[in-house]
């Protein structure tokens, strides 16, 4: 998707309750028809960003604009935006029909009208069979799209998402995010997602931003923000994670030698940025990127080196192992489960060596 930097502009959006700074000074371009992600726990500021977006809470100070006009100042009901909330916020007493129907008919849309657009909002959201239900006769999921159809009913120009999956289980919120990413595909709709659950934001976004106390950390594109994080905490908050912290022992252009406590041999890494010897860095490593054998490895290029099976774990697709090293600190490993086997690959107190490239690790520079 070719990004189009000016279709949501904030600049520097900061909002305070009190002495407490919920939101500090945020500058953030969306394009025209993105989906776009804020990803972050508990606190971090997201849900009140998403809320001065749609004009529940007024800014302390700054600007947004949305396609060329500052909106700042505008009351909800003026924005070209709607919102979906996290508790869907349908009415028990209504149907399906009317439930979706029911910003048209407060706006006084023509009669005809309306029956026109609720019969493709439903159609779009798979919930023909189901009209004349209310409610409490709908799964978690069928609620859900109520909500999604009665937000996009009235053509906004953006739709923003608070916690729009919370309330289902596994797989239906696994499902419903292609859903999700369907529809707002075929609309066009700009769409922007708060959300706790990093799987949830990897999978439905074209970006996102890591969110923290009120500052974005790190937005780029889901591989980006996965494979290359720019901070411990990103590191650390997306997925799962091995870090070591280490010193510069030498540096070859981008190849450089790190010496960590935590690992029993030097580290080979690359890094674009620039490091010198002797600076303090950390590294990280992804479970999957770590590879166990029961004999040494013959490519002289890893990282290798013995270690022991402390724990493991069988999870169906992939099982979770937890590896003692020499120097007894503990890392996480990952498998794939490729074959069909009742038979595990290694067991409690293993004897094994694990591997990695040095293309797969991340050198963290100068960032908590």
């Amino acid at each position: 998707m070719k990004k189009q930097p000016d279709f949501i502009r904030v600049r520097n959006i900061s909002k305070h309750f009190g002495d407490f700074v919920a939101v500090d000074n945020i500058d953030l371009d969306i394009g025209q028809g993105e989906l776009f992600s804020i990803l972050g726990g508990s606190g971090c500021g997201k849900t009140t960003l998403l809320r001065m977006l749609a004009g529940f809470e007024t800014p302390t100070n700054g600007t947004i604009e949305i396609d060329g006009v500052d909106i700042t100042n505008l009351p909800p009901y003026e924005r070209p935006v709607n919102m979906m909330f996290q508790s869907y916020a349908i009415f028990p007493h209504m149907d399906v029909e009317k439930n979706i129907a029911y910003g048209l008919v407060k706006d006084g849309v023509d009669k005809a009208e309306i029956a026109e657009r609720v019969d493709a909002a439903i159609r779009l959201v798979k919930l023909d069979r189901f009209r004349r239900r209310k409610p409490d006769q709908l799964s978690g999921g069928q609620r859900q799209r109520v909500a999604l159809a009665r937000a996009l009913i009235k053509r906004p120009k953006v739709l923003l998402l608070d916690e729009p999956l919370a309330a289902l289980d596994k797989k239906l919120r696994e499902y419903t995010q292609f859903e999700l990413m369907n529809i707002q595909d075929n609309l066009g709709i700009t769409f922007v997602v708060v959300t706790h659950d990093q799987e949830e934001a990897m999978t439905l976004s074209s970006r996102i931003a890591v969110m923290e106390e009120g500052r974005f950390l790190q937005v780029g594109e889901p591989k980006e923000i996965y494979e290359y994080p720019n901070s411990r905490f990103v590191a650390d908050f997306i997925g799962t994670i091995n870090t070591f912290e280490g010193t510069v022992k030498a540096v070859n252009g981008e190849t450089i030698m790190i010496s960590c406590d935590d690992v029993p041999i030097p580290v080979k890494a690359r890094s674009g940025d620039r490091v010198t010897v002797g600076q303090s860095v950390c590294i990280a490593l992804r479970p999957e990127k770590i590879f166990l054998s029961v004999e040494k490895p013959e490519d002289a290029e890893a990282m290798s080196m013995p270690a022991v099976v402390d724990d493991l774990g069988y999870l169906g697709n992939r099982s979770l192992y937890r590896i003692r090293l020499a120097n007894d600190r503990i890392i996480q490993v990952s498998r794939q489960n490729q074959r069909r086997s009742a038979k595990r690959f290694v067991e409690w107190g293993d004897s094994v060596w694990v591997s990695w490239q040095p293309d797969s690790t991340v050198v963290i520079v100068g960032k908590d």
